[in-house]
């Protein structure tokens, strides 16, 4: 119950705000140490053959993008990778497209998945044992079962300014503030007025 719960908090978290902050460009204002430093893999559904995105804490090492599957083998974007392995990464510092796969070797494994809790910022404590002094056999012992996914980079994918990229809704919308604030307070204006007519006839 409790799995589940999370499950769907996550879901509506990333989906309505994690995932639109990073289309819309904005990623490289959400990492910190405290928070955590976050990614977006976009991965085509294996059923519905539709784009699906996913926020996930992540790890750079020997120009390998790593990351940790934390909900284990049934998490959809796991499942929808493994189908097809060609993915997009929305990162902080610009989009690329990657073939990933999975981690198989015992000690590239142990490398990433430490470098990615701690990456985490406080998520990464989530595990019940803190990332940055547990010994390897704690590490290993709890993530047991949780896969973790390398991403061989192999391009470049249009970011947020780019034709076709979100960017341009946040300067409309921050150019179209200013009139519908002003359309909001004539309306306002004179549904004040119209109250006040009705009022001053109603005592004539």
């Amino acid at each position: 119950m409790q799995y589940n719960t999370e499950r769907r908090v996550f879901h509506y978290l990333n989906r309505y705000f994690m995932v639109p902050v990073f289309r819309l460009g904005l990623g490289t204002w959400m990492g910190n140490p405290f928070t955590g430093y976050i990614m977006v893999v976009k991965t085509i559904g294996h059923k519905t053959g539709k784009e699906r995105y996913t926020p996930t804490n992540y790890a750079l090492q020997n120009g390998n993008v790593y990351c940790l599957a934390g909900f284990g083998q049934t998490a959809h974007w796991y499942r929808n990778l493994r189908a097809n392995p060609r993915v997009e990464l929305l990162m902080p510092g610009g989009n690329i497209t990657g073939i990933a796969d999975q981690v198989t070797d015992q000690g590239e494994r142990l490398r990433a998945l430490r470098q990615i809790l701690k990456n985490g910022g406080l998520a990464g404590f989530s595990m019940g044992f803190n990332p940055h002094t547990a010994p390897d056999e704690q590490v290993i012992e709890k993530c047991e079962g949780l896969p973790v996914i390398r991403i061989r980079p192999v391009g470049i994918t249009r970011g947020a300014a780019d034709p076709g990229g979100w960017l341009w809704l946040l300067w409309a919308g921050v150019a179209a503030a200013p009139l519908l604030m002003r359309w909001f307070g004539k309306k306002r204006t004179c549904r004040q007025a119209a109250a006040v007519s009705r009022f001053r006839a109603g005592r004539s």
